[in-house]
């Protein structure tokens, strides 16, 4: 009989110790859980200074952003978006007034292959005599070189007018302000060109 009673000792001391080892465990993982939850707020606290710097800068950002008035000028197939900042009579060469004028990134002293084309997209600053008093940054896009010319003149004299409205009666007298609206005419079919007719032969 004692025998018997060993026996059914044994799995009642096993039965005890497997329930401890699982509570150990779940202590365990509640200590972890609760030690990345305290991490978190730590990170939202590092990244506030950050963004609050972000903002500050653009508006720095916005505030530096020169003010200017905008116009598109064209003529025959060329289209010219110009924006005119004012700016600081400073420029000149050889006592004479510079125009700060650039045209797709480039001087238009340089862009525009002839002298009667530059002075063609100086004239309504010359008009007013306030050559280096602005400054025109124009983008260009279809056309040669001589309309693209004309659409510049047109833009710059739109943005004149935007900035101060008493150039009006100035520049339309001398004719800037008009648009030109002459095109090339379409070819005929049956004809060399929209008039030319092809050569004809009696026999």
């Amino acid at each position: 009989m004692a025998t018997k009673t060993k026996k059914e000792e044994k799995p009642k001391a096993k039965s005890e110790t497997t329930p401890k080892k699982d509570a150990d465990s779940v202590k365990v993982q509640k200590a972890k859980k609760t030690t990345k939850k305290e991490e978190k707020p730590k990170a939202k606290s590092e990244t506030t200074p950050k963004e609050s710097e972000e903002e500050s800068e653009t508006k720095k950002s916005a505030s530096a952003i020169e003010k200017y008035y905008e116009s598109v000028g064209r003529r025959k197939q060329s289209v010219a978006r110009v924006r005119l900042y004012t700016k600081k009579s400073v420029d000149k060469q050889d006592g004479e007034d510079v125009a700060m004028i650039t045209v797709n990134e480039k001087l238009h002293s340089e862009y525009f292959p002839k002298d009667y084309l530059i002075e063609i997209v100086e004239s309504p600053l010359k008009k007013l005599k306030s050559l280096n008093r602005f400054k025109a940054n124009i983008l260009v896009k279809g056309g040669g070189t001589s309309g693209q010319a004309d659409a510049c003149r047109l833009g710059i004299a739109r943005a004149l007018i935007k900035f101060d409205n008493n150039f009006s009666k100035k520049l339309k007298r001398a004719g800037y302000i008009t648009v030109d609206s002459r095109v090339k005419e379409r070819k005929k079919y049956g004809l060399k060109k929209a008039r030319k007719s092809p050569q004809w032969s009696k026999r």
